[in-house]
């Protein structure tokens, strides 16, 4: 095939010279510049002799460099040249050069334009290299640690669509062996028609890859849910996507086996494109078999919740044996204390004082270790009658008057008036409210307020915008809810959601020097789901925190 070589000017001797000696080539002229530029777009030239005499010839050069990346503009001038011309264009021809030069010249620039044409093309396919290399480093990194395996097949199938922009994808999923997936994702939106012959040739395919061998898992289309996943809904398939080029690939290691993928495009697959194809295919098999490990450990995980739970047992033998000698032992201080034995010096006295305030906190101890015991177990019963909140919230108050005199905090409440009675155990969410009332006095310093509040709220306007929201938004109907607000310290963050783990200390020096269990928010939080309720915290460090709590009005 003969090089083009096109002739942008409108000098008619120019022009027979150069047909003249262009021969060997296929030589056109034109002077309309609209054409030139339509014909760039179905036919290029190899290379354009733009004449610098030619009026618009500037414009256009700089026209076709912008608008097409490679293409080969040969500068004629006739007597000197022009700086700006030149600086566009990618070689300079004298039209006073004798006929061989000019036949020279041309011939070195066609050579310069393959040479460039070589040097473009290695230039963007290894850019396409580059790329794909950074998609599979990319998909590769997310599926490092991942063990949700639903998660995993969702990367796999991001990294082949940036990779290879598909058109369609089927993906077989066994990652639930109880409940096989067909996972399509599509450019455009598919009717019930395609996605029925999906499905048959997606069990069809499944089948084949095991030939007469035992399939390791039953599969007809009675149990085969379809997950469909649409980019573009305004666009919509028909069924010439069956006449675009696939790649099909199965998704397992060694005998272990995960589903399989099957991939449409409407342009031809290159060999790259499916060695790509098949490598992410194999990358995943590795990550989705950590997660069947993973599986597995959570299982081990549950029989250890069985041991906890003999543990917990054991606990709480233990807290009833202790509980009976260390009656005792209260019962005989407090006799001595009442001075019913003989008078106490000061210093016997402030003995038996100590020994006496040992001995609450030790039974506080045990009635924990024994709550959460009975609670693990199912053990706890339940007084659930018709009480009005709002006296439970004063009897609370009423326990706790004299610790909050102590450091002179005043305790406020907001209670509202026109409350209904709800079904509650009353001792048991007034021993929240005390936790709750009495932690608040803890975190306060001196001259602080408390405020416990009460009101009707319906879950949709409970703000969920916060570290509980899992929690919140299982929350529907309507409650009564209590919050317990102080000006604190606060919590951070990141030990908020630990508040209501058993046996759990915030690592901060004032949290260490109030001491405690560990266990009272634990035992409020079980106490209010047992009553169907929901509690949680709002804080931020040095501004207080708001421990909230809602109860079912029904």
């Amino acid at each position: 095939m003969k090089s083009r070589v096109l002739y942008f000017g409108e000098d008619s001797e120019k022009q027979a010279r150069f047909e003249k000696n262009l021969e060997p080539y296929d030589f056109t002229t034109c002077s309309d510049a609209d054409y030139v530029i339509d014909l760039m777009k179905v036919e290029p030239p190899d290379i354009i002799i733009a004449d610098a005499d030619f009026n618009g010839t500037k414009k256009f050069v700089k026209d076709i460099k912008s608008k097409f990346e490679n293409v080969y503009i040969t500068a004629l001038f006739s007597d000197k040249t022009d700086k700006e011309l030149s600086k566009h264009s990618n070689c300079i021809l004298n039209y006073n050069s004798p006929d061989d030069i000019i036949l020279a010249t041309i011939d070195t620039c066609l050579r310069n334009k393959k040479s460039q044409e070589t040097l473009y093309y290695t230039n963007k396919n290894l850019a396409s290299s580059l790329y794909r290399l950074n998609v599979l480093y990319d998909t590769s990194s997310k599926f490092a640690g991942g063990l949700d395996k639903n998660k995993l097949i969702d990367i796999m199938i991001e990294g082949m669509d940036k990779a290879l922009s598909f058109s369609l994808t089927c993906t077989l999923s066994f990652c639930n062996p109880s409940e096989p997936v067909l996972i399509i994702n599509s450019l455009y939106e598919l009717s019930e028609e395609i996605l029925s012959a999906l499905k048959l040739r997606t069990i069809l395919n499944y089948k084949m890859l095991y030939d007469n061998r035992k399939l390791p898992f039953e599969l007809d289309e009675s149990n085969l849910k379809i997950v469909k996943k649409i980019k573009n809904p305004t666009g919509r398939y028909n069924f010439n996507i069956f006449r675009f080029d696939n790649m099909f690939a199965s998704i397992g290691q060694n005998e272990e086996f995960y589903g399989c993928i099957e991939i449409f495009k409407d342009t031809k697959f290159t060999t790259d494109d499916s060695t790509c194809f098949q490598t992410i295919a194999r990358q995943v098999s590795i990550p989705l078999k950590s997660a069947a490990l993973y599986q597995e450990i959570m299982e081990t995980n549950e029989k250890l919740k069985k041991l906890e739970k003999i543990k917990s047992d054991f606990i709480s033998i233990v807290s009833h044996e202790l509980r009976t000698p260390l009656a005792s032992i209260k019962n005989s201080v407090d006799i001595v204390l009442t001075g019913k034995t003989g008078e106490l010096n000061p210093n016997a006295d402030n003995f038996f004082q100590m020994a006496h305030r040992n001995i609450l906190k030790l039974s506080d101890i045990i009635n924990d270790l024994l709550d959460i015991s009975k609670i693990e177990a199912g053990k706890m019963t339940f007084n659930f009658e018709k009480t009005n909140i709002n006296s439970v919230i004063m009897s609370a108050k009423t326990t706790l008057y004299a610790m909050a005199l102590e450091k002179e905090i005043e305790i406020l409440t907001e209670c509202d008036d026109t409350l209904p009675e709800i079904s509650i155990d009353s001792k048991r969410i007034e021993r929240v409210l005390t936790n709750l009332i009495s932690n608040a006095i803890k975190f306060s310093d001196n001259n602080k307020k408390i405020k416990i509040s009460s009101q009707k709220i319906n879950a949709e306007n409970i703000n969920k915008d916060n570290l509980f929201k899992t929690t919140l938004e299982k929350l529907s109907g309507n409650y009564v809810l209590v919050t317990v607000a102080d000006e604190g310290i606060g919590i951070a963050d990141k030990d908020i959601l630990r508040v209501f783990d058993k046996f759990s200390q915030i690592e901060d020096s004032s949290m260490r020097k109030v001491g405690g269990t560990g266990l009272g928010l634990p035992i409020a939080k079980e106490l209010i789901e047992n009553h169907k309720g929901a509690i949680w915290c709002e804080s931020e460090p040095n501004k207080g925190s708001q421990f909230k709590f809602v109860l079912p009005l029904e």
